[in-house]
């Protein structure tokens, strides 16, 4: 996912910025809304010198196959690395050249994270895996780009689960940002254990095992980060090319993770069997959501909005809205019936005449089969029996 117009200022500028020439063009071009303006800015800041942020920029808004993304971004880590090391020797002397050292790490990190993404996209896969590797080996302090996620899903493609596994117990910690990746993947690993076997009925009957319930509460964690992912896994809901940016916990996050893993979902046999069982029982523990978790914070009010502005219109997709207010039908058949009451009484009050001619009406339609029906038993039955029936 790229980053959106703030993280750009934050991670690729920094005060110094006005002493380079080239990167005093690109901190304006950032903040440009026209993206013809932006790239118009890049190649102006390139003819300058070879600028890492403005090709990053030309890769990501310009280039249109992955292919010349991935030149771009080789040309940016040649710039990129140049600049990095450079800093390097004078980050300790003063703060402005730390700020520089600071933006030059941030950028070089983000390159090598794009180029080892253009490997995995152009099935390259395990290149990506080593590239990823090396880049947190590093840079182990820097997870605000997420390398982790793009790295467990490359290892769930290679199948390698003992990896995924140790990922997982590096990042999945409590004391770190979680996402869909991270608890949706450990109920994967978790429902990969039993879900060849697992079978509802035979669950019902004997309880679940330990590592049957395991996997369930992994889901159930997973569904209450992120109560969207379920739908689209489950192919119940339509997919969608996922958006630039995505909200956590929002339907945006649940679009982009299913578009990239459900295919390694569908690998692993009876996984979303097991998942279709099962995630429901999650709102139970849950019942009022908006005011208390479980395991996580309350689940934030703010994401429809938000993902109304991520996402494509109404008529592309309609946003998943958590927790979904449905009336129960008890309700809403008694609302409609005292409606229709009402509206007759009120059509009675004001045509009386007219009300009395449609309700004569109605009633010779409705006992008309009875009567048909009466004439033919009392031309059957002899009229003794007949008169002590209508008697009765």
């Amino acid at each position: 996912m790229n980053l959106s117009a703030q993280d750009h200022q934050t991670f690729f500028t920094c005060d110094s910025d006005h002493l380079r020439p080239a990167d005093a063009i690109m901190q304006k071009a950032w903040r440009e809304r026209n993206p013809q303006a932006r790239i118009s800015a890049a190649h102006e800041a390139l003819e300058l010198e070879d600028c890492a942020t403005a090709y990053i920029l030309l890769a990501e808004e310009e280039a249109t196959t992955i292919m010349e993304a991935e030149r771009l971004f080789k040309q940016a880590l040649k710039a990129g690395d140049g600049c990095y090391r450079r800093s390097q020797q004078l980050q300790h002397h003063g703060t402005q050249y730390e700020a520089q050292h600071r933006r030059d790490t941030n950028v070089l990190v983000y390159i090598k994270r794009r180029l080892a993404m253009c490997s995995r996209k152009l099935g390259r896969t395990r290149e990506a895996v080593k590239m990823m590797r090396d880049l947190m080996k590093e840079f182990p302090l820097l997870s605000m780009f997420n390398i982790h996620e793009n790295l467990l899903e490359s290892l769930l493609e290679l199948q390698n689960y003992a990896d995924v596994q140790a990922v997982l117990a590096k990042y999945d910690d409590i004391s770190l940002p979680k996402s869909a990746t991270i608890c949706y993947t450990a109920a994967l690993l978790k429902a990969r254990a039993v879900s060849d076997k697992f079978s509802p009925e035979a669950a019902s009957r004997r309880g679940l095992s330990t590592a049957e319930m395991n996997a369930v509460e992994a889901i159930h964690r997973a569904v209450e980060f992120n109560p969207h992912v379920p739908k689209y896994l489950l192919e119940m809901k339509s997919l969608i090319l996922p958006p630039e940016h995505i909200l956590k916990r929002g339907d945006s996050e649940a679009i982009a993770y299913a578009f990239f893993h459900l295919q390694h979902w569908k690998r692993v046999e009876g996984a979303l069997n097991l998942l279709h069982c099962t995630w429901e029982g999650t709102f139970r523990m849950i019942p009022y959501p908006l005011e208390k978790g479980h395991l996580f914070y309350p689940y934030p009010i703010c994401t429809e909005t938000a993902d109304r502005e991520l996402l494509p219109k109404a008529v592309f997709h309609e946003v998943s809205v958590y927790p979904k207010k449905e009336l129960p039908f008890f309700i809403l058949f008694t609302a409609g019936l005292c409606s229709f009451t009402a509206m007759l009484a009120l059509l009675t009050h004001q045509f009386p005449e007219l009300m009395g001619v449609f309700a004569k009406a109605f009633l010779s339609t409705l006992f008309a089969p009875l009567n048909f029906i009466m004439e033919k038993v009392e031309s059957i039955l002899p009229s003794s029996l007949w008169h002590q029936l209508t008697r009765i």
